[in-house]
């Protein structure tokens, strides 16, 4: 009878998960993440995990979050960020303290369109999101809401970048994180698309991109930021943020200056402005004669970002 209960416990969850009804992580008794939503959108999975030990909500697009969790709020504390990466980015107020036009490629949880906004009052933020699905979800899960300072603008990155382009827009800082299962869409990483980035900054304007710091693509990647704007900064954990800008690249006596007049604001949100200033970098740690990402050569969709 045991073998046949098991038996039937093993078709019951089969026919579950076939039938798209994702399985928690853990039972309800046990310690650890459970899933309190999913749905499958146009784009993929999405799936929030909440683990009431860590005290932490969690967005993910595959089950168990086994490539990654795409963003994370704490419960006790949502203003603390719990991403590196996220930190990093911030570096990009280090060569522009009070950027007035910002514009966000992908939204997740809404991490850091939120935190732009309550550190820069006079702010105006564009925040682009493909898939509806996670519009709903920030919103629904991680307390992310518009208003007339935040504008959600549900379409293609790219496709906006090259609208924006036509209507004369123009930002004083541009992040990229746009993601999908496995790393950032193959149209969003080549020379055409960051020349458009380009075309989008004022002088001066600055782009902070989030990026793998081991992956098979690091060395096309970088000289490919490179071939469009020159020097960059370097900032790298687990993650690698790209800092560029629509001009000369500040020198760190300049990015030191105002890491110092941040460092005050930035603890509010859980971010060390030393330790993002020891992040950076602009020394040439990848092989210049890589080829160029392009439009006609850009296989993402071969190498996935992950490391070789």
């Amino acid at each position: 009878m045991r073998t046949r209960g098991l038996l039937l416990l093993g078709v019951a969850i089969a026919l579950a998960v076939a039938a798209g009804a994702w399985l928690p992580l853990r039972t309800a008794a046990a310690d650890g993440p459970r899933l309190i939503h999913s749905e499958r959108s146009l784009y993929r999975d999405v799936l929030v995990y909440q683990d009431d030990e860590e005290h932490t909500r969690c967005l993910c697009f595959t089950r168990y979050c086994d490539i990654g969790r795409q963003s994370c709020q704490y419960l006790d504390q949502p203003d603390r960020l719990v991403f590196e990466y996220t930190r990093m980015m911030l570096g990009a107020l280090f060569l522009n303290p009070q950027p007035g036009q910002i514009l966000i490629i992908g939204l997740g949880g809404g991490t850091l369109p939120r935190t732009l906004e309550k550190l820069l009052p006079n702010a105006q933020i564009d925040v682009v999101e493909i898939d509806p699905a996670i519009v709903r979800v920030a919103r629904d899960y991680f307390a992310f809401q518009g208003d007339a300072r935040m504008h959600i603008i549900v379409q293609d990155g790219r496709a906006y970048a090259r609208q924006a382009l036509r209507d004369s827009k123009r930002y004083d800082l541009i992040m990229l994180d746009a993601y999908e299962r496995q790393y950032i869409p193959e149209h969003m990483l080549t020379r055409e698309f960051l020349q458009e980035v380009r075309g989008l900054l004022r002088p001066g304007g600055i782009v902070a991109a989030n990026t793998f710091s081991s992956s098979r693509l690091y060395q096309n990647e970088s000289v490919t930021y490179a071939n469009v704007f020159g020097s960059f900064y370097n900032l790298k954990s687990s993650n690698r943020v790209i800092l560029a800008v629509n001009g000369p690249l500040p020198p760190m006596s300049a990015v030191d200056r105002n890491a110092q007049g941040l460092e005050r604001p930035l603890q509010d949100f859980g971010v060390d402005a030393r330790q993002v200033l020891e992040r950076f970098s602009s020394a040439v740690d990848w092989n210049p004669r890589a080829r160029v990402l392009t439009d006609q050569y850009s296989p993402s969709n071969l190498l996935n970002g992950l490391p070789p």
